[in-house]
């Protein structure tokens, strides 16, 4: 399932180019990177999303790295399904503290017909209404029930590769890199923009961040949404103990995904409360242009919203919604 048999030549050259540009002097690559997303976005906005937690715990994969699992011991309370009116108050407070992106994640191991995912295109539906952009991650899906989500008005679908090929044993036993790049194109298949990315400092090397960069721009085409998380080590979790990412290899990734995917909204997402201010300046500064609001990512911390204000401020960023809304009005 992960030798390197499985490897196409073009997926190898890529993976090369990925290698390279992750081993460049850290100023260069930012530059570049820098150079690139000026040509693409204005580096002046950054995009605010809020993930809400609509179906807590007990989740039958075995992820290394999730709090959510059924496998770990992590002393998180196993929670029902939402209800619709709640996740919609949710967003309805989200789209008044400035985000214009909302996501909604089940920890699911895939979509399933019936009552809860019924409920679900209900959610998307009426938050869609509400003028926000809207994603869902559900585990895995089939070109179908992907289909019946973006008729309820779903605009991503977010499914993370985590890590390369190779590594990916080493995280995951329960499902296959295969179904996940199955699912992957299920969703773009549907119609729907598809939201992709993965995790660092889960005990991977160069090479494989080069190899995960690789196979998320060899998708044809390459994801819209390309969200960059650090692990955190959650009690209870196989990683756990696992050693924290120096910060300037999430700026390398960061930028090197801008670099290979120009067009993407590339996210700040999970570990950025533990990310120094210089750091994630730095990252924004590579190419970053999204960032996770509110004060959880599903189950983990985020960083306080007068903190990010007061970072954005220095940095001269303004949310998409507030610059969205300056145009309307100077209009």
């Amino acid at each position: 399932m992960s030798t390197t048999a499985t490897i196409s030549p073009a997926l190898a050259e890529a993976r090369a180019a990925a290698l390279a540009l992750l081993e460049r002097p850290l100023l260069e690559i930012v530059f570049e990177a820098a150079t690139v997303h000026r040509a693409h976005h204005d580096p002046s906005v950054v995009q605010c999303a809020q993930l809400l937690s609509i179906k807590t715990g007990g989740c039958p994969e075995d992820c290394g790295y999730c709090s959510q699992s059924a496998h770990h011991s992590t002393g998180l309370v196993k929670e029902k399904l939402l209800d619709t009116c709640d996740v919609v108050n949710s967003a309805k407070r989200a789209l008044d503290a400035g985000a214009d992106r909302f996501c909604m994640g089940a920890a699911w191991r895939e979509v399933k017909s019936g009552e809860d995912f019924d409920r679900v295109l209900e959610m998307v539906s009426e938050v869609k209404g509400l003028g926000l952009e809207v994603c869902a991650t559900l585990g895995m899906v089939d070109e179908a029930h992907a289909r019946k989500l973006q008729d309820a008005g779903l605009d991503y679908y977010n499914h993370n590769l985590d890590t390369s090929r190779e590594h990916y044993e080493a995280v995951i036993s329960t499902r296959g890199y295969d179904d996940r790049l199955e699912t992957l194109d299920s969703v773009r298949r549907a119609g729907l923009s598809v939201c992709s990315g993965g995790i660092l400092g889960m005990g991977e090397s160069v090479e494989d961040r080069a190899a995960f960069l690789a196979e998320l721009a060899s998708l044809d085409p390459a994801p819209e949404s390309v969200p960059i998380n650090v692990l955190v080590a959650v009690d209870g979790t196989p990683m756990e103990e696992t050693e924290p990412l120096p910060w300037d290899d999430v700026v390398r990734v960061v930028a090197a995904a801008r670099i290979l995917m120009p067009k993407a909204a590339v996210r700040l997402s999970a570990g950025r409360r533990e990310m120094s201010e210089e750091a994630q300046a730095l990252a924004f500064l590579a190419g970053a242009n999204s960032v996770f609001v509110g004060d959880a990512l599903l189950t983990t911390p985020n960083p306080e919203p007068a903190t990010d204000a007061a970072l954005f401020k220095t940095l001269g960023l303004t949310p998409k919604a507030n610059a969205a809304a300056r145009a309307q009005t100077a209009g």
